[in-house]
C-alpha cells in the first residue's frame, strides 16, 4: 500500500542524514509542506537545532512576483525559519534518496492575513473576528487562496498536492496560550460559533431568504443554553437553531465551500502538468469546519482524484467517501505516528487493516518530523507490514 509521510522542509534542510532516514522508514512518498500557517514544530534530530518557530503563515518557497505584483492581498514569505526556497531544497534532497515528492498546501487558515487585513476574516454573530480564518465568501480572499494553490501546488519536481483547509475555518484552532475550553463546545455549538456573518456571508444569507440581523440574533440565542451549562446544550444544530434556519445556513455554507474547492482545484490543474494529483484534506460532515474541511463526499470526489481522510481514533469517517465507490479515487486515512501528540504508532498495522476494510486505498503518516526516534522505529517496522 502506497503510504506518505508529513514533513516540513525545515526537517531537512540544514540535516544531511534526513532523507536517508526518511526513505529508511520504507515510505514511498513525503508529502511536503510549500505553504503552511504559524507554528511551533520540534525537531528532535536536527543538527542544528530542536524548535522551529514559524511566526506566520508563510509560503516556504519565492513566489512568482510577477503574479502577485501590486495586489494588496498576497502570500507572505517565510523569515529565517524557512529562508529562500526551502521548500525546493528539501524536496530535491527528498528525490534524490528516491523518494516521490508532493507538496502539502495550507489555504484558508493564515493568522496573519487577518491581523493586517482584518476585513478578510469570518466574523461570529456576537462580531468577533477570527483572525485565524479567511472567510472564503469573500471574493478577495478567493481570489488570494485560488491563485496561492496554483502556485504552491505546483513547485518543480512535485507530482501531486494535497491541499489542506480547503473550505470554511471557523472556531476550532490550535492556539498559542488557548482559553476557551472553559465551557465545553459540542458539534452543534462549534457550528453555531464558527457561522460567518461578515458583509458577503450576510449577503449569501440574504439571497437564501434570510434576514441576517435576525439570524445573527436566533445564533446568540440559541447559544444561550450552551453558555448556562444547561442540559441539552450538546443536542444537534436543527435542535438549538430550528430546521428552517440551520437549513437555509447550511445550504449556502455548503454552495460557498463546493464552489471554493472546484475553483482551487481548477487553478492547480490549470497550473500542474498531466497527470498531477489533487486531494484535499476532507471531512464528510458538511458543516465540520477547521483543517479537515467539511465537505458532500460524491461532490468532492467528482472534483479532486481523492481525499486525506483523519483516521488516528478510528476510521469511521473513511466510509461516506467510500460509499461513493468512484473508480480510481484516493481515499488514504491519515495517521498520527507521534506518541506526545495522541498517536499510536504501535497499532499502525491493525488500525491500517481497519482502514482498508472501510476502503482506504493509501495511508498518511503524520508527522515523520515531529517524530521520537521510537516513533520512528515502530513506524520503519510498521511499513512493510501495511500491504
Amino acid at each position: 500500500m502506497k503510504t506518505s509521510a508529513f514533513l516540513y522542509p525545515w526537517d531537512v534542510v540544514g540535516d544531511p542524514d534526513a532523507a536517508a532516514r526518511i526513505a529508511d522508514l520504507g515510505v514511498q512518498q513525503v508529502t511536503l509542506a510549500a505553504a503552511y500557517h504559524s507554528t511551533r514544530a520540534l525537531t528532535p534530530r536536527h543538527p542544528r537545532h530542536r524548535i522551529v518557530t514559524a511566526q506566520h503563515a508563510a509560503v516556504l518557497y519565492e513566489v512568482d512576483e510577477e503574479r502577485w505584483a501590486g495586489r494588496e492581498l498576497r502570500p507572505y514569505t517565510a523569515g529565517d525559519w524557512a529562508p529562500g526556497d526551502a521548500y525546493g531544497e528539501a524536496a530535491a534532497a527528498l528525490a534524490d534518496a528516491g523518494i516521490e515528492v508532493h507538496s502539502w498546501v495550507v489555504l484558508a487558515h493564515n493568522s496573519r492575513l487577518g491581523a493586517e487585513h482584518p476585513d478578510t476574516s469570518v466574523v461570529n454573530a456576537y462580531g468577533d473576528r477570527y483572525p485565524w480564518a479567511p472567510c472564503i465568501a469573500q471574493p478577495a480572499v478567493r481570489a488570494l487562496v485560488t491563485d496561492l494553490a496554483a502556485e504552491a501546488a505546483t513547485r518543480p519536481g512535485a507530482r501531486g498536492t494535497e491541499l489542506e483547509s480547503c473550505g470554511w475555518y471557523g472556531l476550532a484552532h490550535l492556539h498559542a496560550h488557548d482559553k476557551i475550553a472553559g465551557v465545553g463546545l459540542a458539534d452543534a455549538a462549534q457550528y453555531l460559533m464558527s457561522l460567518c456573518f461578515c458583509p458577503a456571508c450576510r449577503d449569501g444569507y440574504a439571497q437564501e431568504g434570510l434576514k441576517p440581523t435576525l439570524l445573527a440574533a436566533a445564533v446568540r440565542d440559541a447559544l444561550e443554553p450552551v453558555w448556562a451549562g444547561a442540559a441539552g446544550a450538546d443536542a444537534g444544530v436543527e435542535k438549538l437553531l430550528g430546521a428552517e434556519l440551520s437549513a437555509a445556513t447550511l445550504v449556502f455554507r455548503t454552495r460557498t465551500a463546493r464552489t471554493f474547492q472546484e475553483a482551487a482545484v481548477a487553478a492547480v490543474r490549470a497550473a500542474a502538468p498531466q497527470g498531477f494529483q489533487v486531494l484535499l484534506h476532507a471531512d464528510p460532515v458538511a458543516h465540520h469546519c477547521g483543517a479537515n474541511a467539511g465537505v458532500d463526499p460524491a461532490h468532492v470526489l467528482s472534483v479532486a482524484d481523492g481525499v486525506v481522510v483523519p483516521c488516528t481514533g478510528g476510521p469511521r469517517l473513511l466510509a461516506p467517501f467510500a460509499e461513493q465507490e468512484v473508480e480510481g479515487a484516493v481515499l488514504a486515512a491519515n495517521f498520527t505516528v507521534v506518541s506526545g501528540m495522541g498517536g499510536s504508532p504501535g497499532t499502525l498495522v491493525d488500525d491500517a487493516a481497519r482502514a482498508v476494510g472501510l476502503g482506504a486505498t493509501e495511508v498518511r503518516l503524520y508527522h515523520a518530523g515531529l517524530a521520537s526516534e521510537g516513533d520512528l522505529a515502530l513506524v520503519s517496522d510498521a511499513v512493510p507490514r501495511l500491504g
